[in-house]
């Protein structure tokens, strides 16, 4: 078997990937992923059809490769991944949001090497992406397959309401459109779930191109490896139904995300040389940068008890309207985020008893960074994750002010008849910056977005793994498209930038 195009991972990125390629007649595309498949929106399982309750990032929901990482080294226990297992991959699963990062996040991808990619040539592949169904102005799409949306004022649930005017009080200005370049303050979050289901890639790119006969997806199918000729991509060993097999290709793509790529770059004998020989990797080609810069969004949640006649309906949007500002003292536009979540959902599902709403504080440009390494040889077996959560003074101090924000937006009249008590952290906990910076380090947890573990940049950059039109450094006929390829984290939800990623690739590959 060979295809023109064979794309590992059909996710965010590869479910564009394969839409867009496929757009030629003549050229052949296949599209390979580890989970299920589910190509008729009347068989959609529930869980990654509805999105409020949360069930499908819970800890061994079917469609989680439930993952685990090291956040800390005071916190005991790992700390839950979610990544999706599905055709669609983690925007089958996720939040929902679709937010752009600011304008600066691009613009520094560009100064460090990558110029294709400034925001004046990522904008129109955002506005490609998308039909906004409340703006119209050149900012944003109005014929794109993903549908994006605003809670109206009058849909805002109590607790939202609350918080958006516990903000305003605070100064913060109104935020009517998150996506537009100038946006900060306090508004309505742009999300891709009209009436509440979630318009995967799956359902918005590649169900209504199923039909092409030079795009084929398989579905339940795990990559092995790359296989390699000389220093050419020609194909990937790959396992179905207990079969091992080969698929030649004349170009392949990872798109596995910022867990899978990495992992099968490395699988396949290509990353940090002394770390494939650990392993016993005969090393295809030596690329220090692959799984380092680890890069996420550290969070922490302020958890609340409520009144006893407050009403909690976790059928309920979650999160409606969210806080984006500037730390004090930060030179970084919006590098942090409050949101508040009217009826509190744990971190992979387990119930939190007593816990009625919750604020979670975010930190979306963090300076510290963790890395990825291979746990084993076996590709079923996921790789060591460390995110090094706030290793950084800075990343703490930033942290410690978001925290003692949430308590004071607390305090506000407008939750006199919501809140009855904060119930972490204690004011044990607030007595001084070295306690609070405890509390942090025990409770840090992850946003899910993992993102920057094969980063593109300019030669000059040792660790750089692709060059900036994501081409595998020193090796042909192998690109990697998705959120792996992020030179840093960009101060917003990763999908909307993933899928702009995927589509100025493909338009690259015409």
């Amino acid at each position: 078997m060979k295809y023109d195009v064979v794309i590992v991972g059909a996710g965010s990125a590869g479910c564009v990937l394969a839409t867009r390629l496929s757009d030629n007649p003549n050229r052949s595309v296949l599209l390979l992923e580890s989970g299920p498949d589910y190509p008729d929106f009347e068989t959609y399982p529930d869980d990654l059809k509805y999105g409020y309750d949360q069930t499908a990032s819970a800890v061994n929901a079917p469609h989680n490769w439930s993952f685990s990482g090291k956040p800390t080294e005071e916190q005991g226990v790992t700390m839950p991944v979610p990544r999706g297992r599905v055709v669609g991959g983690s925007s089958a699963i996720n939040g929902q949001v679709l937010l752009r990062g600011v304008p600066e996040d691009y613009d520094n991808w560009a100064a460090w090497g990558n110029d294709e990619w400034s925001f004046v040539k990522t904008l129109p592949y955002f506005r490609k992406l998308e039909t906004d169904t409340d703006i119209k102005d050149d900012f944003h799409g109005f014929d794109g397959p993903i549908p994006v949306r605003r809670h109206k004022r009058d849909t805002w649930l109590p607790a939202q309401v609350a918080f958006y005017q516990a903000c305003r009080d605070q100064g913060y200005q109104d935020d009517p459109d998150m996506n537009h370049p100038e946006s900060t303050g306090v508004g309505p979050i742009p999300m891709n779930n009209p009436e509440g289901v979630r318009m995967s890639t799956a359902l918005t790119y590649l169900n209504p191109v199923r039909h092409r006969l030079n795009l084929t997806v398989r579905a339940n199918v795990t990559v092995r490896r790359i296989i390699f000729e000389g220093k050419r991509a020609i194909g990937v060993e790959v396992e179905s139904g207990g079969e091992v097999f080969n698929i030649e290709a004349d170009e392949l793509i990872s798109s596995g995300g910022g867990i899978g790529s990495p992992q099968l770059l490395m699988l396949s004998g290509v990353g940090p040389a002394a770390h494939l020989r650990e392993l016993g990797i005969p090393v295809q080609h030596d690329l220090p940068g692959v799984g380092q810069n680890l890069r996420d969004h550290p969070n922490v949640r302020v958890p609340v008890r409520v009144k006893a006649d407050f009403p909690l309906d976790p059928a309920a949007p979650r999160t409606q309207v969210a806080l984006r500002y500037t730390a004090t003292g930060s030179n970084d536009r919006n590098d942090m985020q409050i949101l508040q979540s009217s009826f509190s959902s744990p971190m992979g599902g387990d119930p939190l008893e007593g816990e009625g709403i919750r604020f979670t504080c975010v930190l979306e440009l963090a300076m510290g960074a963790g890395e990825l390494k291979l746990s084993s040889t076996d590709p079923h077996e996921q790789p060591f994750l460390d995110y090094r959560y706030l290793a950084e003074s800075w990343d703490r101090e930033r942290m410690r002010e978001g925290v003692r924000m949430c308590m004071e937006l607390l305090e506000n009249d407008m939750f006199k008849d919501i809140v009855e008590e904060c119930i972490s952290p204690t004011p044990d906990d607030l007595a001084s910056d070295a306690d609070l910076d405890q509390w942090l380090l025990r409770n840090v947890s992850t946003t899910q977005h993992i993102s920057g573990t094969c980063k593109m940049g300019p030669d000059s950059d040792p660790m750089a793994v692709l060059d900036q039109y994501c081409h595998v450094r020193g090796l042909e006929g192998l690109r990697v498209v998705d959120v792996s390829v992020l030179p840093d984290c960009i101060r917003a939800n990763t999908n909307a930038t993933t899928i702009m990623i995927a589509e100025r690739v493909a338009d690259w590959m015409g």
